[in-house]
């Protein structure tokens, strides 16, 4: 029979060995935990694998994991000497969620299972404090009633506050036990109202209305939304995770709190982290009230006053210090630690690799290595390459006037400008019409999650810097000032106020991750110092990896800046951008609207000097590397009038008439322009636009040969190649073209002709293709258009649709479709080395700054791979991971 229920503390441990696969992090994590002698409340775990016979048996669980379950309370029972729904001296118990990936807020959780009408009166009286007994009562049906019922969290909250008010107090700890036992009853009164039946007293029927209630959170939408955006596979599941219950609300000598045993904002080697005293968990995550500082240092730094952890607690402080030397060690990561203390005793919840900002991952990984804590190979494989994206952006100049509105905490690092937005839905729909947004809310919930992507930065009125906001926040590379306490917001009226100052939806407004600063309006920005940290793992990185890192880039500004962040040369430089510029359209345009090829060479002898300037500038700044300059490959309507107001302009300057000149456009428009008269198609037709081109690009590289005495390598690509005949035509206008200016010049450099592979038939015939051509570059954009039937410029619509149901593992733009665009890329791949074995093969398209894909081209063996100017560092230390897994 299979094995669902795995139990550990109190020396008993059932195995799993810290499968995450199999426990999920949290349960394997806790199961090490207490492997190793920590102290953990002892508990079980029911397995992930079960998650998926929960949804496939539609919610009902088999009779074999209910003896599991029941045996996993007898050994709670057993070691905490308490009985599950026992009158004289209950057990409680938390149910948390626990996935393989870390998904921070996005599933459930109830605390105080196990509390009734009469065990409340039982844990009072044994735990001589009725204050606390009714207290965890309150909250547990307040959160059970959210999490299982599902019940208006809303109205729960409504009548705390409203309890709060009538007695004058600001704070849940001013309650007394009568006051909490009244607001008991309310909360039971609310449930009879909205649930239609009274509260559950079963303490069994609790149990299991919970663990339904984890596993069914895994499709929340939230939940959805992360895994999305995090790439997590929505087959995985959750495990859930049953634990006897530890108090950190049981007075002035209990506590509850979150760290990370190094600074996950910046890296430092320094304990980070917030308790609050005769607290529960929830109270600090979720920002309902302001925590304190875990060390000395961090308070006197940020100039609070209520005593840090390190103070107020100074033996249980030593004690969790140590906790955190053994976690780091035996983890070899940063680990991001979840106490609490009962009494005076420290427990420990949960232990797990900590998220943490670019910034504090190169640090950290960088750091480790020199600790030797980690090797080298080790500190290139823990940095996600994606996550660099934070470091490569500007951040605000220290130089700028700043309009300070008000300061909260620096809950994650960075800067962003936008207009301020007070929900999540706004924030989404804003963001797709190109707004720039930031997210103003009280607090952050996981139901914001879809909003929190959207925005550019995130600003919250409550929380610290471990709360929702600043844990999510940080995982996606987002801003985040969170706690600005002096915020009055009115989401109603979609404005917030400090002091007399109003700020309304749509304004502008300007944070600051680093500072916690929030500033009326836009502050400029400055461009980021790669050096440090970053250098240095780069070095390493660079030294592992075995593709090259070229840049698609067009012009002398994107050329230096990829120069600046590692790149070996261009993998596609994209000619027709630079006929759209105001100075050579309209030559252009007489050339398209010309009526025979004198006409057409005429208006090219034009263009000629305008390529030739454009091809010096790029190839100075990439002397002695390889450049690949793509021919013409937009059809011609694309640089032809579309209002009528430039139809008349145009006509003016090329002397015909609006009528002439619409006819024109007319016999050049088509239904399908992507599948038309474009690419070699437009050479074949007309090759003297072919012609012109090479000339540029050979006159060019001619000159900087002269002036620098380094030649670049020009690499010309003819687009759209589907038979060898046509590449075969096009390499001879352009060898031509070579002849010729080389002859004039009085000098010879090296250059390759190949082709851009993009259709599924020349990949197909890529052996015969590659008799002619020198090199394939794989425009993967085309490649996957042509190859899947689907236009990237329409799918959007649907493709997210199609990777919640699992027809594309991930859209297939973002990250290569391997099964099927990859697969014809290893056939081409095969191919063209077989006739040509030293023939030069690589990919320019968007999937060039993608891992996943780079991790492709590493298994097929790839020459390069050819990125954006700002993903060329994600592209080199991805290339680095890969050849180190392959390895």
């Amino acid at each position: 029979m299979t094995q669902y229920v795995y139990r550990f503390g109190g020396g008993v441990s059932d195995g799993g060995e810290g499968d995450k696969n199999l426990l999920g992090g949290k349960g394997a994590n806790l199961d090490g935990m207490a492997s190793i002698g920590l102290p953990v409340p002892p508990g079980f775990t029911i397995s992930t694998p079960m998650c998926a016979v929960y949804y496939d048996q539609g919610g009902i669980f088999p009779d074999g994991v209910k003896a599991e379950v029941a045996n996993g309370i007898a050994h709670i029972e057993a070691i905490t000497g308490k009985k599950f729904g026992d009158a004289g001296d209950p057990l409680l118990v938390s149910v948390r969620s626990g996935a393989r990936a870390s998904m921070p807020g996005m599933m459930d959780t109830v605390l105080n299972l196990g509390l009734n009408d009469t065990t409340v009166v039982g844990l009072a009286a044994i735990s001589g404090d009725e204050r606390f007994a009714w207290d965890s009562y309150r909250r547990f049906i307040q959160m059970y009633s959210d999490v299982v019922l599902e019940l208006d969290h809303g109205r729960f909250e409504e009548a705390l506050e409203i309890a709060k008010e009538d007695r004058g107090y600001s704070l849940d700890t001013e309650l007394s036990a009568r006051d909490w036992q009244a607001l008991v009853a309310e909360y039971k009164a609310l449930v009879q109202e909205l649930w239609g039946k009274p509260f559950p007293q079963d303490v069994h029927d609790q149990l299991w209305g919970a663990i339904g209630a984890v596993f069914g959170s895994w499709q929340s939408e939230r939940a959805k939304v992360y895994r999305r955006l995090n790439d997590i596979p929505g087959d995985w599941g959750t495990a859930v995770n049953v634990q006897a219950m530890v108090f950190g609300n049981m007075g002035d000598t209990s506590a509850t709190g979150v760290a990370f045993t190094r600074d996950p904002s910046t890296g430092e080697n320094a304990y980070y982290g917030e308790f609050l005293i005769n607290a529960q968990g929830e109270d600090v995550v979720a920002g309902i009230r302001t925590p304190q500082y875990l060390t000395r240092a961090a308070r006197e730094k940020a100039g609070a006053r209520p005593a840090s952890m390190e103070e107020a607690m100074p033996e249980v402080y030593a004690q969790l210090a140590a906790v955190f030397e053994t976690l780091e060690k035996h983890y070899r990561d940063m680990q991001d630690i979840e106490f609490t203390v009962e009494r005076g005793k420290l427990w420990m919840l949960q232990t797990r690799s900590g998220k943490r900002t670019a910034k504090a991952a190169l640090k950290i990984a960088v750091d480790m290595a020199s600790e030797g804590l980690i090797t080298q190979d080790e500190a290139i494989l823990r940095v996600d390459p994606a996550a660099l994206d934070q470091l490569l952006h500007p951040t605000l100049d220290p130089a700028a006037s700043r309009d300070v509105l008000t300061k909260g905490l620096p809950a994650s690092p960075g800067a962003a400008s936008g207009k301020v937005v007070f929900d999540a839905d706004t924030a989404e729909k804003w963001a797709a019409a190109n707004e720039a947004v930031i997210l103003v809310r009280v607090e952050t919930s996981p139901e914001d999650i879809h909003g929190m992507h959207a925005a550019r930065g995130i600003l919250t009125a409550r929380g610290g810097m471990t709360s929702h906001a600043a844990v999510v926040a940080r995982g996606m590379g987002r801003p985040c000032v969170s706690g600005a306490g002096t915020l009055a917001i009115n989401a109603r009226e979609k404005l917030f106020r400090v002091g007399t100052r109003e700020v309304r939806e749509g304004d502008l407004v300007t944070i600051d991750g680093a500072t916690g600063e929030v500033m009326l309006g836009a502050v400029p920005t400055v461009q980021p110092e790669l050096a440090g940290d970053f250098g240095t793992l780069m070095v390493w990185a660079d030294a592992k990896r075995r593709l090259k890192v070229r840049t698609n880039a067009e012009t002398p500004l994107d050329c230096r800046t990829a120069r600046d962040f590692g790149a070996e040369g261009i993998g596609l430089c994209r000619t027709e951008h630079m006929f759209f510029e105001q100075s050579r359209i309209t030559a252009v345009r007489e050339m398209i609207l010309a009526a025979d090829e004198a006409g057409r060479r005429a208006a090219l002898d034009k263009l000629l000097p305008e390529q030739r300037s454009d091809f010096v500038e790029i190839f100075e700044v990439m002397a002695g590397l390889p450049c690949t300059i793509r021919l013409l490959d937009p059809p011609l309507h694309e640089f032809l009038p579309h209002e009528e107001a430039e139809f008349a302009e145009v006509a003016a300057a090329a002397g015909l008439d609006v009528e002439t000149l619409k006819r024109r456009a007319a016999e050049l428009h088509e239904f399908n322009p992507m599948l038309g008269h474009r690419g070699c198609r437009l050479g074949v037709t007309y090759p003297e636009i072919y012609e012109m081109q090479a000339r540029a690009i050979f006159e060019a590289a001619c000159i900087v040969a002269e002036n620098s005495g380094e030649a670049p390598i020009p690499e010309v690509m003819i687009p759209l190649v589907a038979t060898r005949r046509e590449l075969e035509l096009m390499k001879a206008v352009v060898d031509r073209a070579a002849r010729d200016v080389f002859a004039e010049q009085d000098r010879t450099i090296d250059y390759l002709v190949g082709t851009m592979i993009e259709l599924p038939r020349a990949a197909l015939r890529a052996g015969e293709i590659a008799e002619v051509g020198a090199f394939f570059s794989f425009g993967t954009n085309d490649l996957t258009q042509t190859t899947l039937g689907v236009s990237r410029d329409d799918a959007a619509k649907f493709l997210t649709t199609y990777v919640e149901k699992g027809i594309y593992a991930k859209d297939p733009f973002v990250s290569l479709d391997v099964e099927g665009v990859g697969e014809l890329i290893a056939i081409a791949a095969e191919r063209g080395r077989a006739t040509r074995p030293d023939i030069k093969l690589g990919i320019c398209g968007e999937h060039g700054g993608d891992p996943a894909s780079i991790a492709f081209c590493e298994e097929t063996r790839l020459d390069y791979v050819s990125a954006s100017p700002y993903r060329v560092p994600i592209a080199r230390l991805a290339a680095a991971q890969a050849a180190l897994r392959k390895a």
